[in-house]
């Protein structure tokens, strides 16, 4: 099953920025602090979705079957049947869609509490992405027929279900703006950056923020290629604009790269 494959570690990506840390327990495979009431745990914190109830919750616990799973390693594929929805409690995931000729683009990086495959799990319709995990990372399966089920029986967990399915269309059409609308590679990788720059930490004036993408998964998420994203990176730095060295990111001249946007 294409789930269960389990890639050889690759030698090329950056430092795992969000990897949480490593142990060597028995009980914490790839270094991950497993917890067996994830789903709940993770859900219920939250805040931009609807609110579940204990009961709500509970119930998704009873049902799902809680796995890790190294970096790398395929969740489903773009074409696949839906078997049933994945809550990723710990850990980053890239969701991609690869055409004809190989080339892959990623549309997001879902982060915990994203619940994986749900649109096709609604709809019954294939998958239209690929998703890969970033870094080790813990996912709660959850059958079709026992999500379905579960969703009939709770109204509070269809709210949840319509928001986040809403929210992925949101994140869909500001792909399609920043990559469509976007007159230069530098104007796209300005907006991506400017984005995470949200998360980051300012101290006397520069951002620093860490980034778990090699150069080539830059490219994928903003619609161009390594050579272009390695290219505008080194002008940036002699701008002194920003600097991306390992998986730390330092944002030096923010106001230089909102001038970059022309729409």
């Amino acid at each position: 099953m294409l789930s269960q494959i389990l890639p050889a570690v690759r030698t090329d990506r950056l430092p795992l920025s969000y990897a949480p840390e490593r142990t060597s327990s028995p009980h914490s495979p790839y270094g991950l602090p497993v917890a067996d009431n994830c789903v709940s745990t993770t859900l219920s914190k939250n805040t931009s979705a609807a609110v579940l109830s204990k009961g709500s919750l509970d119930e998704l616990d009873r049902i799902k079957h809680a796995t890790a799973y190294p970096e790398g390693a395929l969740i489903f594929v773009e074409g696949q049947a839906p078997r049933g929805v994945y809550v990723l409690c710990q850990g980053r995931a890239k969701l991609m869609a690869t055409s004809r000729e190989g080339k892959t683009f990623i549309l997001k990086i879902a982060q915990p509490g994203e619940i994986l495959g749900l649109h096709s799990v609604v709809t019954g319709s294939p998958h239209e992405l690929t998703v890969e995990t970033l870094q080790p990372s813990q996912l709660a399966f959850i059958p079709r027929e026992d999500f379905l089920r579960f969703l009939k029986q709770h109204g509070d967990a269809c709210l949840y279900a319509a928001q986040q399915i809403s929210n992925d269309c949101q994140s869909a059409y500001e792909v399609i703006r920043s990559i469509g609308l976007s007159h230069s590679v530098a104007e796209k990788l300005a907006r991506i950056v400017l984005q995470w720059s949200a998360d980051g930490q300012t101290i006397n004036g520069t951002i620093r923020m860490k980034v778990a993408l090699t150069h080539e998964e830059i490219a994928q998420l903003i619609g161009t290629t390594r050579e272009s994203v390695t290219r505008i990176l080194g002008q940036f730095k002699k701008q002194r604009i920003l600097e991306l060295t390992g998986s730390t990111l330092l944002i030096r001249n923010k106001a230089a790269l909102e001038r970059l946007l022309v729409c």
